[in-house]
């Protein structure tokens, strides 16, 4: 993935700064609060929601299991529709196709409709290096772009973000991107929506080449699809002369027909709206009638090192509809910025170190970032059993694995700082797997109960004490109570009242 959050700070550390702020806590639970209840009344009126969940599941495993096949299928589909498809080993390789395209045409200036695809990348940070200026579209990308900021929300990047620091960063930064802001601009969402159309209509009518995402792309016909609130994925798609798409290879279903399905279950679980407002599909390129040029550059980026992990690729399911940030309570708290990448909350925590890997602070601690409620698992419309993957890959860090990279198997090693922690789960194993150790331990517990330690030492043991009580030990254990009672029965007189 993208350089961009390199250096970010462990998830914990993030945590601890991010939690101190009373406003960024203040936003994001009326916020999501307002979503996750809307999104249950939308999907309460839908009886058959768990059979759509199921099949959502069900196509992208499918697909996921066969996906050499359908990315053939989707290119030649493309290529036949008169576009050109290009395949992105990685982050920079993408960043390099898409800079040579728009160099190639001589222009300067891009928009774009959001992608969450070019923020893993760092698009816009390379593009701007090339000399080449992005600007974002969609509202939410738009604040925080000229912000000088990072998303923190799949579905609402800037959900960390009120009205009133809105109309402040308009404002301030809108004139340095083109039209400026009203002098008497308000905080009313009315006026704030309006200052952004004005600001963004010269982008839309002036600029030659668009960039987007998709949120699927139909492999027996090489359609793309996008689903969006604001009309502005329309205007990008419709009016530049060149439109580059870049998509992650997961992005894939088979047919029209599976299609349906996403349709029915993505807009309640993101947006809580019976159906999308506006869901654009195209294909290829089409004379006088959109863009004249079409390039799809299809995305790994370590994509098919997660494939081959059969716990892991759960997380390949996504549809990014942001439901399962929206319920998590570490989420809520911590806000999108503490995740280190641009795929914040429960996803993030298991997709991020899928792409990415494991090496760094932040990386080898989002496995962590998460209470194992459940509460993800069940709000998911594609069933990841997220839950599961963190365990999963809590594993892979304490203890290693192997996993494959670039068509090689390679050892992942153990992360630093665990050490303790795999010496105490050796010991605990050997002496569950021994019937007197384990007795013998027992013993010595509960006869030593009164010497417990109220905080335990250690700087990990010490915060995990600090804010919960230890476990009492009880006086017995269960063998003794067992010997104890089953003495007493064999000396009660035998017969007597029943």
């Amino acid at each position: 993935m993208s350089g961009t959050y390199l250096g970010m700070p462990s998830f914990p550390q993030a945590a601890r700064e991010s939690t101190k702020d009373t406003q960024l806590r203040a936003n994001l639970r009326h916020a999501t609060h307002t979503i996750r209840t809307k999104r249950a009344t939308a999907i309460s009126e839908l009886t058959d929601w768990p059979q759509l969940r199921a099949a959502g599941a069900a196509v992208k495993d499918h697909t996921l299991a066969h996906l050499d096949h359908y990315l053939l299928q989707l290119e030649a589909a493309v290529t036949a529709a008169g576009g050109t498809v290009h395949w992105a080993t990685d982050a920079d390789d993408a960043n390099r196709i898409t800079t040579s395209i728009i160099h190639a045409t001589g222009e300067t200036h891009v928009v774009k409709v959001k992608s969450m695809a070019t923020q893993e990348t760092g698009l816009n940070h390379a593009l701007n290096q090339a000399g080449i200026t992005a600007y974002e579209t969609d509202l939410a990308e738009l604040i925080v772009q000229l912000d000088n900021d990072h998303p923190s929300h799949i579905l609402v990047p800037a959900i960390h973000k009120n009205r009133q620091q809105i109309r402040d960063i308009f404002q301030k930064e809108m004139a340095a991107w083109g039209r400026p802001a009203p002098h008497n601009l308000t905080d009313n969402p009315t006026d704030l929506a309006e200052a952004a159309r004005l600001h963004l209509r010269e982008k839309f009518l002036t600029t030659k080449i668009a960039i987007s995402g998709a949120n699927f792309m139909i492999a027996e016909t090489g359609t793309l699809v996008i689903l969006e609130s604001e009309g502005n994925g329309r205007m990008c798609l419709t009016l530049p002369d060149t439109l580059i798409s870049i998509v992650g290879i997961e992005k894939t279903i088979p047919t029209w027909q599976d299609l349906e399905i996403y349709l029915q279950t993505l807009p309640r679980s993101s947006t809580a709206e019976r159906m999308n407002p506006y869901t654009t599909t195209f294909t290829g390129t089409t004379p006088h009638d959109g863009p004249t040029t079409f390039h799809l550059i299809l995305l790994d980026n370590g994509r098919t090192t997660a494939l081959k992990d059969t716990t892991g690729r759960q997380a390949l399911r996504c549809i990014r509809c942001s439901a399962c940030l929206n319920v998590c309570p570490v989420y809520e708290r911590a806000g999108g910025h503490a995740y280190g990448s641009p795929y914040p909350g429960p996803i993030g925590a298991i997709l991020t170190p899928q792409l990415r890997g494991t090496t760094t602070p932040i990386d080898t601690t989002l496995p962590y970032a998460s209470t194992l409620c459940g509460a993800c698992y069940d709000a998911c419309p594609v069933a990841i059993n997220i839950p599961d993957i963190l365990i999963h890959l809590r594993e892979r860090i304490t203890q290693g694995a192997t996993t494959t990279r670039d068509g090689a198997t390679v050892r992942i090693k153990p992360a630093r700082g665990h050490a303790a922690e795999r010496a105490a789960l050796r010991a605990a194993a050997w002496t569950f797997s021994h019937p007197a150790a384990w007795a013998t331990a027992q013993r010595a517990a509960t006869g030593t109960r009164r010497l417990r330690p109220r905080r335990l030492p250690g700087s990990t043991a010490r915060a995990w004490t600090a804010t919960r009580d230890l476990p009492a030990v009880p006086a017995g254990t269960f063998r003794d109570w067992w010997r104890e009672h089953s003495r007493t029965r064999e000396e009660q007189p035998k017969g007597g009242q029943r």
